[in-house]
């Protein structure tokens, strides 16, 4: 069984409020891609991919006159996919979703909200103290995981979306002012994932095998903002200390390393300077997952070899998203 998880950027902007492709040569919201150019490279990269599921992290945007289940089915029949039934779950006012894009052959997928005493739904609030002065804070998902239950050949399964909260100052205006935003965004980028943390524990004491997986916006080492706080909030997920442990080995590169080659998941054009790369994807499985033996890839169109020597798909990879899918087979 294949599943991988894939930040496709602007993916709402190639859809009509019909949820029809729009494709055509007007410019999509990449910088320097048509629709027609980045349609057709999402669906090469789809194609190929042949996953029995994909979270889609930025999926088309779900709203009083759009839906993002309509637009991935309809991207799903125009490419031929067998992955052709989508479910999302709480809509949020980013115009980018998270949903899971699955084959009904082999999967069957329900939107499940889990509210637990100290760790509401994620629609909800969550109070924790984040600056120290003895006063709870409620912290909010600007976008709610994705909470599923799902039935697939290897059993029952938990699977959780997420796409955590940036840590960029956007809308700094000065470097005072850019630190003071980072340091606000980290620490409720910790704090979902601490909320986060608490649904992932639950899940391993009752012995549910679970998949969390998505864009975190953090990882070990990514910036200096870390130092601060001890620890990164991918840290956090995957369990401290004697906590049951959730396991990507991506992560586990990271955090062995702080020198030396390094996975990626993403590459950033930036003007006049080199790109910017990082880890910022995963998919972590649960202990009774990880004894299954599967397999992780992160499909970057210049180190992973079999994209890379695929000249078709390392353009689709380039041209379709600023994120690379993260991979995971594993066997039934």
């Amino acid at each position: 069984m294949r599943i991988a998880t894939y930040n496709v950027e602007w993916f709402n902007s190639l859809f009509d409020d019909a949820g029809a492709l729009i494709n055509d040569a007007s410019w999509s919201s990449r910088w320097d891609v048509t629709k027609a150019q980045q349609t057709g490279a999402l669906g090469q990269v789809f194609q190929a991919l042949d996953a029995d599921a994909v979270m889609i992290i930025e999926a088309p945007d779900s709203s009083r006159r759009r839906s993002a289940v309509a637009a991935l089915s309809q991207f799903a029949a125009h490419f031929g996919l067998r992955a052709n039934a989508a479910v999302s779950g709480f809509q949020n006012d980013t115009q980018q979703e998270i949903a899971l894009l699955y084959d009904p052959q082999v999967i069957d997928a329900t939107h499940d909200p889990q509210d637990d005493p100290g760790f509401p739904r994620f629609d909800g609030i969550f109070q924790m103290d984040l600056d120290v002065d003895a006063t709870p804070d409620a912290i909010r998902w600007s976008k709610p995981p994705l909470e599923l239950a799902l039935t697939t050949p290897i059993g029952p399964l938990r699977m959780i979306g997420v796409h955590a909260k940036s840590k960029a100052p956007h809308g700094a205006r000065n470097d005072a002012e850019a630190i003071r935003i980072s340091i606000e965004n980290r620490r409720k980028q910790l704090a979902q994932c601490v909320w986060l943390r608490g649904r992932v524990a639950a899940h391993l004491e009752a012995g549910e095998d679970l998949i969390v997986l998505g864009d975190f916006n953090d990882g070990p080492g990514l910036d200096e903002y870390e130092k601060l706080f001890g620890r990164s909030g991918v840290e956090i997920v995957l369990g401290e200390g004697d906590a049951a442990r959730l396991f990507d080995p991506h992560a586990r590169i990271a955090l062995s390393r702080r020198l030396g080659a390094m996975p990626v998941t993403a590459r950033f054009k930036r003007k006049g300077e080199p790109y910017l790369q990082a880890l910022l994807d995963y998919v972590m499985v649960s202990p009774g997952l990880r004894a299954k033996a599967p397999k992780w890839q992160i499909w970057h169109p210049f180190d992973h070899p079999e994209c890379y020597e695929n000249p078709a798909l390392r353009e689709a990879l380039l041209l379709g998203s600023d994120h690379f899918p993260v991979v995971l087979d594993i066997g039934l």
